[in-house]
């Protein structure tokens, strides 16, 4: 399993920059390799990728999202991976973005890039572009701001 960390500042409210996350459909905006996202109700994504040439479709699953906090996903079914983006208030027009993704590499190519960190790169990119898109924009163009809570674990929690 492969883990990637990464966060960036981005000079709009909380709510902006949470809300425009909501929107995944428009992820292909700002992610490099992601040719879509289809959201086919509030809890279930289809995505469509191309990296380093290799062409993957799956579905995911959002398992918790508290706005203004945190949106956590999973895989169902195919490709492994999760996933979580938490959102930060640092001041009152200034916001940490955080995302934490777990992915399992596949073949040589993948696992090739999981070692040389090309995917840390790639999301680094990828925020950055979310940043630009987002202050450019100066508000965001949609939002949900339903909660989804997160099912308890072994321990009960």
């Amino acid at each position: 399993m492969s883990t990637v960390k990464s966060d960036i500042d981005v000079n709009v409210p909380i709510s902006v920059a949470y809300n425009q996350w909501t929107q995944f459909e428009s992820f292909p905006q700002f992610m490099g390799g992601i040719d879509s996202i289809t959201q086919s109700d509030d809890t279930h994504t289809h995505w469509n990728v191309s990296i380093a040439g290799i062409k993957r479709e799956f579905d995911a699953e959002i398992t918790e999202q508290k706005p203004d906090e945190r949106v956590a996903w999973k895989s169902i079914g195919g490709e492994t991976h999760a996933g979580v983006v938490t959102f930060h208030r640092i001041a009152d027009d200034q916001t940490r973005v955080s995302v934490q993704l777990d992915w399992k590499p596949e073949g040589i190519v993948e696992k090739v890039g999981a070692l040389l960190q090309v995917d840390d790169i790639q999301i680094d990119r990828d925020l950055h572009r979310f940043k630009e898109l987002i202050e450019s924009n100066g508000f965001e163009t949609g939002a949900w701001r339903g909660t989804v809570e997160r099912e308890p674990d072994a321990t009960g929690r």
